[in-house]
């Protein structure tokens, strides 16, 4: 079964944010920002097969809340998502190892 991954626009301004903070490091690495997007991207697709394979966000929650941790250089992206009914994954927030607000 192939499950379909849908984002919230707040996981879709995430990406955007994310964006622009590996451009605030270093406004010139467009590179590098478009090399992170892609490997969040390839991460992602993960959930299209096993999202159930991915680890509980939170001990004692509930079982379809899950998080995704998807690396990068030194550090990386973690990205909440629940899984919805029997086909559908919806990517609810994505954040960065190193942004300030990361618990």
């Amino acid at each position: 079964m192939k499950f379909r991954v849908r984002f919230t626009r707040e996981a879709e301004d995430d990406l955007v944010r994310l964006y622009e903070f590996i451009l605030r490091r270093d406004a010139t690495d467009w590179e590098l920002a478009e090399r992170a997007l892609e490997a969040i991207r390839h991460g992602l697709t993960g959930l299209e097969q096993s999202p159930f394979s991915y680890r509980k966000a939170s001990a004692g929650g509930s079982p379809f809340l899950r998080e995704l941790v998807i690396p990068f250089g030194s550090a990386g992206c973690v990205a909440l998502f629940e899984i919805e009914g029997r086909d559908v994954v919806t990517v609810l927030a994505v954040r960065h190892q190193r942004e300030d607000d990361y618990l």
